[in-house]
């Protein structure tokens, strides 16, 4: 008994401050770089592109290695869009997109084009969307570049 009330003192603080400490930001402030992220981005596209010429190359096959290999590149064509989206919303909207940003309507407005263009990404194998995709993230980098 007298171990649950220690533990309960302990943590009975978190419940006043963890919505304090978890607002200013979800990974420690300055350790990746803007371009980096840019980069990642860029090799998801990339990802995504090739992934949608395989799947449908191996769409037309029967073969048991061909369907396993169709499954797992439809993974990693969701995954890829997946990341995208999560650096977007986690890192540029969260951290690096302040209210009080220079065109910061602009920067939103672009930053979703490239969440939407990479869940059209995930809905179609259709070259186009990588492509737009492609076109979103380089156009988001272009107008995320004038905060500076």
């Amino acid at each position: 008994m007298k171990n649950i009330i220690k533990l309960s003192l302990l943590l009975l603080p978190s419940f006043f401050f963890h919505h304090s400490v978890l607002a200013h930001c979800q990974v420690p402030c300055g350790i990746y770089t803007d371009q980096l992220r840019f980069e990642q981005m860029l090799e998801d596209q990339s990802t995504i592109d090739k992934a949608s010429k395989l799947i449908a190359e191996l769409s037309s096959k029967k073969d048991a290695q061909s369907k396993n290999q169709l499954y797992r590149w439809v993974s990693t064509k969701e995954s890829h869009a997946s990341n995208i989206q999560k650096t977007i919303a986690e890192y540029f909207m969260i951290q690096r997109i302040k209210p009080s940003a220079k065109e910061y309507d602009v920067k939103l407005k672009s930053a979703h084009a490239v969440m939407v263009a990479a869940m059209k990404c995930k809905q179609s194998i259709a070259p186009e969307n990588a492509n737009i995709l492609k076109e979103a993230i380089l156009s988001f980098h272009k107008i995320y570049e004038t905060k500076k």
